[in-house]
């Protein structure tokens, strides 16, 4: 099984005849507060009566602390270290540019 997974280069550190790449995954997520996933926590947890009874209070509660938004996704990093030659047949890429990584098990 392979998974082709599209990586954005964060940093690039040149080394003369090595190159150092600092590669973050490509993902967009969009940003979830923490208010919002501690209510949708309860709301899972609770039957509909008691969230009904429960869920002002809480609002409530929540409004007094400030909202922290939080991503929902942990990305994967990747720090790959090569030859220039092989570096420069790539094309040279860039900062802020993606790469295609196929990572799989092999046998």
């Amino acid at each position: 099984m392979s998974d082709v997974t599209r990586y954005r280069i964060h940093q690039i550190v040149d080394n003369g005849q090595i190159i150092q790449m600092s590669l973050a995954e490509d993902v967009q997520t969009e940003p979830i507060s923490q208010k919002q996933m501690i209510l949708d926590s309860v709301a899972k947890k609770l039957d509909p009566e008691l969230r009904d009874q429960v869920q002002p209070l809480l609002e409530a509660i929540l409004q007094a602390q400030p909202t922290i938004k939080m991503k929902s996704y942990d990305q994967a990093t990747i720090s790959i270290t090569m030859p220039r030659v092989r570096y420069e047949r790539m094309g040279r890429p860039q900062v802020g540019e993606t790469l295609e990584v196929n990572i799989f098990r092999s046998k």
